[in-house]
């Protein structure tokens, strides 16, 4: 308390875990205003906007579906029509994807403000998932045209949806923070971020089920932790008989938290030393 009798907050690096955490807390508004002013950037600075986040997802889902449904006849699943279940993986895809490069990005993109001031690093690449998770939000009305179009109405599995939205937001936090921190360390993890955006897109069930990947090779399959993200989100919003893989699905959702908790971990052990080699 100041001679004044206003409140000052003080703060300093090295605190310990619990202050820490107290800390983010304290820094709430920084974290609106990060996020706020990379949403209006987003949609402020283009020519058409919110258009645009709607419509680079709607183009990959005719592509996939062109490809995996019409050319390669790949089943699908529940009965639902072929772009449904694709735009139902390129959900929780689009929104890990555009997490993963937004915050392996973030802490370079922020580097004068970590630079001169003091706060809970752990703000930025926070803030850059919470942005992807916006356009996360406007794609879903794709979706839902996609349901009148098609007349498909979705089952009581519906319900469970915030919960593989939860497990999604888990991997992006954790595989975002992680590259980020990799990416002060190492500034050639920028030019690597895009290859794994890439090749993760080939190998994970977004233009096609799961169920075409044979039995004995579904335990390996489920190694990456997005083929459980992407078949839980389908089972959620498919409904119907669309079959769930539990044991794979375990094995991702455990892979993603031992991620994340790996991730805040690292990200924590190296955080004092931003300011200085950033």
């Amino acid at each position: 308390m100041t001679s004044s009798g206003v409140s000052e907050l003080r703060i300093s690096a090295g605190r310990s875990h619990r202050q820490y955490w107290q800390d983010l807390w304290s820094y709430r508004e920084l974290f609106y205003f990060l996020a706020w002013r990379d949403i209006l950037v987003r949609y402020k600075q283009t020519m058409i906007g919110v258009v645009w986040a709607l419509l680079r997802p709607f183009l990959t889902m005719v592509v996939l579906s062109v490809v995996f449904g019409s050319l390669a006849k790949l089943p699908s699943e529940g009965g639902a029509p072929y772009p449904i279940l694709v735009f139902s993986g390129m959900l929780p895809w689009q929104f890990f994807s555009n997490s993963l490069t937004g915050a392996s990005n973030s802490l370079i993109s922020n580097a004068n403000l970590i630079s001169k001031v003091y706060f809970p690093r752990l703000i930025v690449p926070t803030s850059a998932v919470i942005v992807s998770f916006v356009d996360f939000l406007v794609s879903v009305i794709i979706l839902m045209g996609l349901m009148i179009w098609y007349n498909f109405v979705p089952s009581w599995h519906i319900l469970t949806l915030p919960v593989f939205v939860a497990i999604a937001f888990a991997a992006s936090m954790g595989a975002g923070l992680w590259l980020a921190t990799l990416n002060v360390q190492y500034r050639d993890f920028r030019y690597i971020v895009p290859f794994i955006v890439q090749f993760g897109l080939y190998i994970s069930p977004v233009g096609f089920s799961s169920s075409v990947v044979p039995e004995q090779w579904r335990w390996l399959y489920s190694l990456n932790p997005m083929v459980g993200v992407i078949d839980g989100f389908r089972w959620a919003i498919l409904g119907g008989d669309t079959p769930l893989h539990w044991q794979g699905f375990a094995l991702s959702t455990s892979l993603v938290l031992v991620l994340l908790g790996f991730s805040i971990h690292y990200f924590r052990a190296y955080e004092k030393t931003f300011a200085d080699v950033i």
